[in-house]
Formats: structure tokens, C-alpha cells, sequence
């Protein structure tokens, strides 16, 4: 699901979120989950704008087989790797992912046409149809073939996989692929003895991700995805991942973003202030706006600072609640209801500036009404108006009259309100009569009209509420309108009955049929493409050859609402019953469904795996996978069962999870620029301003020096990063490490350094300005941090990994690494005395653990560099510290004559350009 613009505004609203991923700096995690449909678009057609682009189906699964291992090898789960690809969707999903489906198809089509007129030769290949990643085509279905052969490959082959459990849940599974892992995580936060500090990594190109990792309420949470660069010239995507920068979206700092953002409320309510209750809150807010379910509330646009309104109407209303809004996943209709009234007051203030333009309309033309219907109805409304106020003075003055028979002044307890009053209310209602009669197309605004589009709106909150707190509640619900009503007409729900049936999932044909154009009817089976096309077709009016669509106060044109009728599923099955009994046998088994299949290293298991494609890919000759499906509702969790994890708030760390803790400091919301992305920001920035107490011996370079050289610290907060610290300074006096050259040993405990202090000279102490001045400014302009004044820089070698050694008892420990290159840090940001966490390479403990008979390992030293090899199972004595290797020795190329040959031909094309520059 996605909710446009959402990601952009949020990492600039809060600057740290995102981290660019870099080889040595990257957590630990437990379990690795894909979002896989974003995968398969990169891999079969990376830049839509490209007319000529063709690509084999054999190029598009390897670059997805590749993708992949490069996932997965950059994050090394210990524990899950779970790919999810989208099944069959809910019913609310098709009507986005049908406009979505039709737009492309035109879009595809129109830039074909121009490309003709511009006499441009196209290839006679036929291009590649985005749609036919949609369950049930005959891609998705050799697709998902090719995938399993890939997880019983990589299983069988790589070391890497054999520890872990992997599951694939296709697109035969149905649901959304986010929402397949969503349902798996919250089964396993189910169980008993689930670790709440387990960490998550989901990759995925979709903004709502970030909700929908906060609805699991874990603390180690992070998404993975592709640097998204805004501005200018759009951007080919590049589809090798080698070429592309990574980031990680820490949702353990957007948890401590958003407890500051609603920090002021704390004070304010009655009952207990809960940031799990606010999340819940906050999730239900960030719909509002509108997603793939619903569409925005008029007026209501992210880029027209929607989102801080909703937030300070919360905090505005939340102390008049009693309670919060979003009971995990339920909402309580009487507060959402007095939540939506206060919210609503942001129709009228829309609606001023429109009446501000009016009256200035009015000055000029002398017509005090916008339109000829609001007029009439004014002069109505007045004249009703005048005849209630005479009755209620005449009711009035008799009784006063009655009661004294001295001098009475008759006074109205009703006074007389102005016109411009009457005006305003009039053309207010007048102009959200006129949204719905032009954009709903109906005749009469009636009360029950209204009545209905409020408790349809506040079904769809409660429907999405369920689908990403407990899964789908209905398969079969979905919003009517392309259109949402109006906040001020939002009311009188708070007795609403809201029930859902839960139905059943489309088949896979169903949801084809109900999603795709006309112009994809080749992904259908033959039996049911004349519905798309004949004129005879019972259902052929859902398949419009031309349609509009309305920008609707967006500015993309992909954010247009696409005017196509929805579908009507009686109709539809009863459309294509007839033509079922035309289906070939292959065609009935793609229009299953099945379940998720998980599977593990077996080393005694042992068979060939045939290639579901001899000629691209070879068989798996000593396969070793055991696999067994998972029934397709094992992973339910009942709405009464979905808890939360209470979080552990220890004082442990854990390394690569950024936390705003550690470092005192203050925060405040400020229009400041910061440029998260490749421009300013427009929107306020959560500022962070650290503390400092200037006057304090801790700030001392001597007193620095003492408490750190030599030891390990954690620098760059609030992503911490690990560090060895060789040297600190003041500017003027630099105490430095003295040790051999290639040490890098850390002292731990009470253990002193050698150490050595220096006077810095005057080209050091400007280069150490200017060191500073570069971390301020790029703390301020990147991160939305201010450091102050800074009195100590820090030099110190940044972690670079680990390396096994052999102590004196025969055990294998780990042995930090550190970079060769000592980068300043200033004191400020510098974390130390923490306890941090890191189970890598935890359960090896003597060197048969690490080496054991039969697994692989690569020669570093001399000679063989380089060279893979196999351990043995020795007899033999051999020395302790030691194993015994069998290498493959390859044989390597003579390329002394081909050098040789190169030089030859470098002169021999040197001189030819001289004696061509000389005769001209």
C-alpha cells in the first residue's frame, strides 16, 4: 500500500530516520523479510520511459535470482528470510490496482504512438507487459517455479542459507505480500516464548511500511530500501544492485520522533500518557490523508501540511477524550467522532479563503451569492429565518406582557447575526453541495446521502485499522466512491454498528479479470478475453477504452484519480461461469490457491532438483532441501489474542539500532532547511540540540584524554557507530597515542596507554577549525542537529569487523578490526561507557567449531592466496592451532605475451596518430 508523498515528508519532518547503509556499519539481524513485488518490477522493466527497452524472461529471473543474494548477503539474517510475493487482494485493494492497471496500459500505449510520430523504429519484439505481475498470469506461475528452484539452490550451495529457515509465500498465497509478513510476525509474537528483542529488517519500496512495522510494536525495527532521489529530471532506475545505494529507515527513532512531536500533550491529560497508545494514534492519523483503500479527504494534501494539522487537532482534542482513539486496531467511535468535529473547523477555514475571493467577487459584480443555486437557496433560508425570529418575539412578548402589567420592553433572546454570517453558511453549504453533485455525480445532497458517505468513510478507517493491526476482516468490502466526504459532514457515527463479513478471497482468474485492461486481455486464458472486448459482453462497460481521470487538488499526474466504474462482483462471476468450462487442464491449475512453503537444510537429504528451464539454468544435482507447506490460515492470530510485546527497556544497546538516548539534549520543531534529500526542506524539522556544560572538567582535553585514549567508544551519535580512540585535541594541545606501527590494541579496564602530548602549530589548529566547522555544518544541514560550541575533537579508527584468533587454551574469540584511518569526531557526539549487545559468532568456541570436516575455507595467506579449499577429516596429529585443508590450485592464465602484445599495440597507435597529425 502506499501513502503518496508520506515518505519525503516524514524524513525531512524527522532527519535522522534514514541512514545510508555502509559495509562495516550494519545490525545484526534476526530475521530479513521481502517485499518481493518491488523486486520483480525493478528486474523485468526498469525504466518505463524507454520505448525500445526489451528484456528476455530467462534475463528478468536472473536479475531477480541476483537481486536476491545481494539482499541477502548484505544482511545476513540469522534466523528467517521470508519472501512474500502478492497474492490475490483484498477487494478494496483491485480498485487502485485496477486504475493503477489501466493507467499503465494507456500510458504504455500513448508513449508508443508518439514515439511512431516521431518516426522512431521500434523493436519488432513485443514489449513487456507490466500487468502480467498479477497473480494467476503464466508468468507469475513459471515465476514462482523459478523461485523455488532458486531457495533449493542457494540452500544446497550456500553455507550462508543453511543455518536459517526460509520461507516462500507466492502469489498463489493470497494477500498482499507486506501483509503475509505482517500475519507471520504477529504469529510469532504470539508465542509464548517469543524474544521481544528480536530483530526485523523488511525491504520494500512502499511509505506505508513504516506504519505498518509500527503496528507490531517491536523495538528493533528497521526497512531497507533504495536511495529515492527527488527533484529535477527523473531518475532511471538502476536495476543492478551493485550500483545502488541502500538505506535503512530506523522505525526504533521514529518511535522516539514521535514521542517528542507529542511531547506537549503529556501534561495535559488526565489519564496515563502511553507512546504505544500514541503510535496506535498516530497510524490511524497517517490515513487521513488518504492511501490505497481510501481517498483523501478534501483539501487534505500532504504537501499542503496536512499532517501537522492533524497532529495539533490531536493534541488539542486528546485531554477532552479520556482515553485514546486507536484501542489496538478498534476504533472508539466516540472519540474518533469528537476528534473528526474539532478537525472539522479545518473545512470552514479551507472554505474562507474561497469566501474571501468571493466578496471581493461581489465588489466587483454586485452578485453577493457564488452561483445562482446558493442565491436562492440564501433568500430561502432568510426569509424561514425572519418568520421563526417574528414568531419567537410575538411568543416572547406576550409572556412578559402576561406576567407584568408594567412597562415590558419585549426583547428576543435571539439576536440578529449578521449577513455576511448567513452568507458564509449558505456558500458553504452551497459549495460542498456542488463537490458532491459534480464529483459523485448526484442530484440531491440529502441528509441520508450524507449520512451514508460518513458511516462509508468511517467503515474504510475501521476496515484498514483491522487489515493492519489483525488481517483482513472481509475480502469482499471496498470503499463505493472515488471520492471521500467532506470532515463537517462526519458526524452522528458514534453509535454506528460496524461489522464485516469475512467472505473469501477472489481467484486468481477473478481478480485478473477484475483488474486488467482491455489492452492486456493476452494475460487471460482465451475463454474469458470477448468478455474484455465484445460488445455483447454482459460486463464490457468496466473495460472503457478511453477514460478521464482528475488530478483532484494533486499535482502528479500519477496521483489522478482514474474515473473507471467499479466492478461488480455478482456480475462479474456470473459473466465468466460460463466460459469456466473452457479453461484447459494447466489453466485450472493456475487458478488455485496454495499455501507458503517453508524450507530448511537437510545434509541427509539428498536428490536432484530438475530445472523448470533446462537451457537456462542447470539442475541441482545433491540437493539437500526439505520443505513443507504452511496451511493458509496457521498464521491467524484471533483480534482478542493481538497484544503487545511489552518492550524490554534495559540499558542494553544494540549495535546498529540509533537511539536519541545517551546524549542529553533538547528538541523543538523549526522551519530550518535541512537537507535530508537533495534540497531543503520546505516543511518544519525536528531540531535536536545537544547540551553541553562548557564549564565542566569534563570538557578538559587532559581530563578527555584520560578517560578515553585507547579505548572504545561509540561516535556519530545517534548512529552509533563503534570506534577506537588514538588521539584528542583541543586545538592547541593534542594527546596522542605512542605505539608501533599496525597496533591497534584497546586497553581495557584500569590499563594505561602510552601516550604522548604535542603543542599543535598553527596549520594544525586551522585544520582543526575547519574539522569542526565541517561536522557542524553538516550536523545541522543534514541531521537537524546542533552541536554548539565544541571544545575537544576526538580522533578515532571506526570498526571494520572482526578477526578470529586462537588463545593459549585452544578457544576461537573474535578480534576487533579497526580502520588504518583515524577520522575527528567531536567530544559532544561521542558516546561512552555503554553496554552494547552483539551475539555474532557467539556459539564458536574452539577451532573444530569454526572448521568443521567438510565445509569450505579460502587461503589469506601465502601461497595460494585466494584459493577455496576443503576441510578434512584428519587422523592424523597435527599441531594445535592448526587444520588441514585441501585447496584447489587453479591454474593460471600466461599472460605475459598478451601484456607485451598491448604495449606493442599502444605504440604502434600512438605513432599512427602523429603521422596522420603531420600530414594534415
Amino acid at each position: 500500500m502506499g501513502v503518496p508523498k508520506f515518505y519525503r515528508w516524514i524524513s525531512e519532518r524527522y532527519p535522522c530516520l534514514s541512514q545510508v547503509l555502509k559495509e562495516h556499519q550494519i545490525p545484526e539481524f534476526d530475521n530479513l523479510y521481502l517485499d518481493m513485488n518491488g523486486i520483480i518490477h525493478q528486474c523485468s522493466h526498469p525504466n518505463d520511459d524507454d520505448v525500445h527497452f526489451r528484456i528476455s524472461e530467462d534475463k528478468i529471473f536472473a536479475n531477480i535470482f541476483h537481486y536476491l543474494e545481494v539482499l541477502f548477503r548484505i544482511i545476513k539474517p540469522r534466523k528467517v528470510f521470508f519472501m512474500a510475493v502478492d497474492g490475490v487482494a483484498p477487494r478494496a485493494k483491485m480498485n487502485q490496482q485496477r486504475g493503477r492497471r489501466f493507467r499503465s496500459a494507456k500510458e504504455a500505449e500513448d508513449k508508443i504512438k508518439k514515439a511512431l510520430e516521431k518516426g522512431e523504429t521500434l523493436p519488432t519484439e513485443a514489449r513487456f507487459d507490466s500487468n502480467c505481475i498479477t497473480p494467476g498470469t503464466e508468468f507469475m506461475a513459471r515465476l514462482n517455479e523459478h523461485l523455488k528452484y532458486f531457495v533449493n539452490m542457494k540452500i544446497s550451495t550456500d553455507k550462508s542459507w543453511q543455518g536459517i529457515t526460509v520461507y516462500l509465500s507466492g502469489h498463489e498465497t493470497p494477500g498482499e505480500g507486506e501483509h503475509k509478513i505482517m500475519e507471520f510476525i504477529r504469529s510469532e509474537k504470539a508465542k509464548p516464548h517469543h524474544d521481544p528483542n528480536t530483530r526485523h529488517c523488511l525491504y520494500g519500496l512502499d511509505a506505508d511500511l513504516i506504519m505498518l512495522g509500527l503496528t507490531s510494536h517491536e523495538a528493533h525495527f528497521a526497512l531497507l530500501r533504495e536511495e529515492v532521489r527527488f527533484g529535477g529530471k527523473k531518475a532511471q532506475r538502476v536495476c543492478a544492485p551493485e550500483e545502488t545505494t541502500f538505506h535503512l529507515l530506523h522505525l526504533s527513532l521514529m518511535r522516539e520522533y514521535i514521542d517528542y512531536e507529542f511531547s506537549p500533550v503529556k501534561d495535559k491529560i488526565s489519564f496515563e500518557y502511553d507512546i504505544e497508545r500514541i503510535i496506535d494514534d498516530w497510524i490511524l492519523m497517517g490515513f487521513l490523508v488518504g492511501n490505497d483503500f481510501i481517498p483523501h479527504l478534501p483539501h487534505l494534501h500532504i504537501n499542503h501540511d496536512a499532517l501537522p494539522l492533524l497532529y495539533r487537532t490531536y493534541m488539542a482534542i486528546l485531554p477532552e477524550l479520556g482515553g485514546y482513539i486507536n484501542e489496538n486496531g478498534h476504533l472508539n467511535l466516540e472519540r474518533f467522532e469528537k476528534y473528526l468535529t474539532r478537525l472539522s473547523d479545518f473545512d470552514r477555514e479551507h472554505f474562507s479563503e474561497v469566501f474571501v475571493d468571493l466578496k471581493w467577487f461581489e465588489s466587483k459584480v454586485g452578485n453577493k451569492y457564488l452561483n445562482e443555486a446558493a442565491g436562492i437557496a440564501a433568500e430561502e433560508a432568510r426569509k424561514n429565518k425572519q418568520k421563526k425570529q417574528k414568531a419567537q418575539e410575538n411568543s416572547i412578548s406576550l409572556a412578559a406582557l402576561e406576567k407584568n402589567e408594567g412597562e415590558v420592553t419585549p426583547k428576543t433572546t435571539l439576536e440578529d447575526e449578521p449577513e455576511d454570517d448567513d452568507l458564509f453558511e449558505t456558500e458553504f453549504r452551497q459549495y460542498k453541495r456542488t463537490y458532491y453533485m459534480t464529483k459523485m455525480g448526484v442530484e440531491v445532497v440529502s441528509d441520508a446521502f450524507l449520512a451514508d458517505q460518513a458511516e462509508c468513510y468511517v467503515q474504510a478507517i475501521q476496515w484498514i485499522l483491522h487489515y493492519y493491526y489483525h488481517g483482513v476482516q472481509s475480502w469482499s468490502w471496498y470503499y463505493p466512491y472515488h471520492y471521500a466526504p467532506y470532515l463537517s459532514d462526519i458526524h452522528n457515527i458514534s453509535e454506528l454498528k460496524i461489522k464485516f463479513d469475512l467472505g473469501k478471497p477472489f481467484m486468481p482468474f477473478e481478480q485478473l479479470l477484475a483488474v486488467l485492461p482491455a489492452a492486456s486481455k493476452d494475460l487471460l486464458p482465451k475463454c474469458y478475453q470477448h468478455l474484455m472486448t465484445s460488445q455483447d459482453s454482459p460486463i464490457i462497460e468496466y473495460y472503457p477504452p478511453d477514460f478521464k481521470t482528475d488530478l483532484n487538488g494533486k499535482q502528479q499526474e500519477w496521483e489522478a484519480v482514474v474515473l473507471i466504474p467499479f466492478i461488480d462482483e455478482k456480475r462479474l462471476l456470473q459473466a465468466m461461469e460460463s466460459c469456466n468450462k473452457g479453461l484447459k487442464e494447466e489453466e485450472k491449475r493456475r487458478n488455485t490457491h496454495s499455501a507458503c512453503l517453508m524450507y530448511w537444510y537437510d545434509k541427509d537429504a539428498e536428490f536432484q532438483y530438475l530445472s523448470p528451464w533446462p537451457e537456462k539454468f542447470p539442475a541441482i544435482e545433491r540437493c539437500h532441501t526439505r520443505y513443507k507447506t504452511i496451511p493458509l490460515d496457521a498464521w491467524h492470530v484471533e483480534i482478542t489474542h493481538n497484544k503487545i510485546t511489552k518492550i524490554n527497556k534495559s540499558a542494553l544497546y544494540f549495535c546498529g539500532f540509533p537511539t536519541l538516548k545517551h546524549i542529553k539534549h533538547k528538541f523543538y520543531l523549526k522551519k530550518s532547511g535541512v537537507q535530508v534529500f537533495q534540497q531543503s526542506s520546505h516543511g518544519e524539522n525536528m531540531m535536536l540540540e545537544i547540551i553541553v556544560d562548557e564549564n565542566s572538567k569534563d570538557q578538559m582535553v587532559e581530563n578527555v584524554a584520560s578517560s578515553i585514549l585507547g579505548k572504545r567508544v561509540f561516535v556519530n551519535w545517534p548512529h552509533l557507530e563503534e570506534a577506537r580512540v588514538v588521539a584528542v585535541s583541543d586545538g592547541e594541545t593534542k594527546f596522542y597515542l605512542e605505539e608501533p606501527h599496525g597496533t591497534q590494541k584497546l586497553y581495557m579496564g584500569n590499563a594505561v596507554p602510552p601516550t604522548k602530548v604535542a603543542y599543535v602549530g598553527d596549520k594544525e589548529q586551522s585544520m582543526w577549525v575547519k574539522e569542526v566547522q565541517g561536522i557542524s555544518e553538516q550536523y545541522q544541514r543534514r541531521k537537524g542537529i546542533i552541536i554548539h560550541e565544541t571544545s575537544v575533537v576526538v580522533y578515532a579508527q571506526l570498526l571494520t569487523g572482526n578477526r578470529y584468533q586462537l588463545n593459549q587454551n585452544g578457544e576461537v574469540y573474535l578480534e576487533k578490526q579497526w580502520s588504518k584511518q583515524a577520522l575527528p569526531f567531536v567530544y559532544q557526539t561521542v558516546v561512552k561507557d555503554i553496554k552494547a549487545f552483539d551475539s555474532r559468532f557467539s556459539s564458536i568456541k574452539t577451532l573444530d567449531d569454526l572448521f568443521p570436516p567438510g565445509s569450505t575455507a579460502f587461503m589469506l595467506g601465502s601461497p595460494y592466496y585466494g584459493c577455496m579449499g576443503e576441510v578434512l577429516d584428519s587422523q592424523d596429529v597435527i599441531p594445535e592451532g592448526r587444520i588441514r585443508v585441501v585447496f584447489n590450485i587453479p591454474c593460471e592464465p600466461q599472460l605475459d605475451t598478451l601484456i607485451q602484445n598491448q604495449h606493442i599495440y599502444r605504440e604502434y597507435l600512438y605513432w599512427k596518430r602523429i603521422k596522420e597529425e603531420s600530414s594534415w
